[in-house]
């Protein structure tokens, strides 16, 4: 299963667990890209037909340069991507996904809250990332794993691919937490 997911979402030059051990921010750089291909969003999540993808960190920036080099020329169903960084959902620009990178658990759920019922695919690789409301947790150790809350991405009228809920490892439907693997 692991090799599905690196096919699916990791650049094929890579070694999966090498990668993952080595830096753990990379691997999850090419998830947040690769996100692009794999959820649907409404046609109101842009504000026009070539409108590029914003992926926005909120919180400290674990990236760094990551994020930049993993976006630089590429395009997804024919846009292009920017990232931005912002320590506060009050300063955070519209965007299509969210990083929530605050590891206080009250300010991610003030955060999420404050999103829910936007079209923004929200992803964290904190514990509880479901939990709090969030809609992707990413935990990428030896093995990458994907938990994923269908509940919140409904709420998002966001449509998550089946490709990604067969990768994942745990499922949040209608309030149940469902063991994929």
């Amino acid at each position: 299963m692991i090799a599905l997911i690196i096919t699916l979402f990791v650049p094929p030059n890579a070694g999966s667990q090498v990668l993952a051990t080595q830096n753990p921010y990379k691997v999850e750089a090419a998830f947040l890209r690769n996100f692009a291909h794999y959820v649907v969003w409404p046609d109101t999540a842009f504000p026009d037909n070539s409108s590029p993808w914003h992926i926005v960190i909120l919180g400290p920036d674990p990236f760094g340069e990551v994020l930049e080099k993993t976006f630089q020329d590429r395009i997804e169903q024919g846009r292009s991507f920017e990232v931005h960084r912002t320590d506060s959902i009050e300063q955070m620009p519209d965007c299509q996904i969210l990083f929530v990178a605050y590891k206080d658990s009250r300010k991610r759920q003030s955060a999420l809250k404050a999103l829910r019922g936007k079209p923004i695919l929200t992803v964290s690789d904190t514990p509880d990332f479901l939990i709090d409301g969030g809609i992707i947790q990413l935990e990428v150790e030896h093995r990458v794993r994907l938990r994923i809350n269908l509940d919140q991405a409904r709420d998002a009228s966001l449509t998550i691919q089946t490709k990604m809920l067969e990768v994942a490892s745990e499922v949040l439907d209608k309030g149940t937490i469902h063991k994929v693997k």
